[in-house]
């Protein structure tokens, strides 16, 4: 019996050990990003269900600056001014606008997607890849929340730059989603009115007003 409850007692010493290495990574992440007064990121995006014989891909490119955000992805652009948000189509010339209300627990959204492992996830570290030269540390994370549609996410870090190079998100419907940053840029200088919806520019299209 003592045997028995030494082997737990280490497995449980070794577990939480390794949860605090995790813990501690992605402490020092989050601190590298928060450092920075803006970011600019040019990504790649992947969207699979094998089940479904789904797979779409594109790319993007997003600026953050605090809360604030802009993103280009689809032919979409999604401008986030702090209190409202704008999504604009030139294809369909259509500009919706709304609050930006991000109730969705498991919604990582733009001015989340460099800060939203901090809450609600439990951690554990995974594997180290060597990618064209660049050491990328895993830390895979699983949702507390047992009703979350997320089944797990891994989240890989760049272990010289602590900025983070992809996030891998796995459903429970088995939808695998994949974010791969191209270029990182920190400090850039922006436009005062990069973040601000100009309603000149948009004369002709449809302004569908939610709020």
């Amino acid at each position: 019996m003592k045997k028995i409850l030494t082997v737990l007692l280490i497995a449980l010493s070794a577990t939480t050990f390794a949860q605090n290495i995790a813990k501690a990574l992605l402490k020092e992440v989050s601190s590298k990003v928060k450092s920075y007064d803006n970011i600019s990121i040019t990504f790649k995006y992947v969207l699979e269900n094998t089940a479904e014989n789904i797979k779409q891909q594109t790319k993007g490119d997003v600026v953050l600056q605090g809360e604030k955000y802009r993103l280009n992805i689809l032919g979409v652009t999604r401008m986030f001014d702090g209190k409202k948000l704008y999504s604009i189509s030139i294809e369909d010339e259509e500009v919706t606008i709304s609050s930006d209300s991000n109730n969705e627990e498991d919604a990582i959204t733009p001015s989340k997607m460099l800060s939203f492992y901090e809450d609600g996830y439990t951690y554990a570290m995974d594997i180290e890849q060597n990618i064209n030269g660049r050491k990328i540390q895993y830390v895979k994370l699983t949702p507390i929340d047992s009703n979350s549609e997320i089944k797990n996410i891994l989240l890989g870090i760049d272990k010289q730059t602590k900025h983070i190079y992809n996030l891998i998100q796995v459903g429970k419907n088995s939808t695998k989603t994949t974010l791969t940053v191209n270029s990182f840029k920190t400090n850039e200088p922006l436009s005062k009115s990069l973040f601000t919806f100009d309603a000149n520019k948009y004369k002709d299209f449809y302004i569908n007003n939610l709020d």
